[in-house]
């Protein structure tokens, strides 16, 4: 059975791995507020850039102690992970040499660990 990938289900074949966060980058504005357009390529010169969090890693992984005399006890997940603060759908502000950029799907992303976020926005009832 062949399944095929549409806009909407693309990304879920991605695993985005350990403390790492995929990021859409949001389009720069052409102008500046004064209304001076700016050449190809000065935003993403930028250090600080922003996007939307599209997936999450499942955070740092802890290792649990192993307990060798328990042979009666199934084989379990050997790793926990301390979840990531970054949530899908979350506008992140981020340091652009901690990330990486990426092209999937003729689409441009970064993939940033958490340490290289600065800031988060998210959308919820306070």
């Amino acid at each position: 059975m062949a399944t095929h990938l549409t806009i909407d289900n693309k990304l879920k074949k991605l695993i985005v791995v350990g403390d790492r966060v995929l990021v859409k980058p949001l389009t720069p504005n052409e102008r500046t507020e004064s209304g001076l357009y700016l050449p190809p390529g000065m935003q993403e010169k930028e250090k600080v850039q922003s996007g939307y969090v599209i997936k999450t890693g499942p955070g740092y992984a802890i290792p649990l102690p192993s307990e060798e005399d328990d042979a009666w006890k199934g084989e379990e997940e050997k790793v926990k992970y301390i979840p990531l603060q970054a949530k899908e759908g979350d506008l992140a502000i981020f340091l652009l040499n901690g990330s990486t950029e990426v092209s999937y799907q003729g689409e441009k992303y970064f993939i940033v660990p958490q340490s290289a976020i600065l800031m988060l926005e998210r959308e919820e009832d306070l």
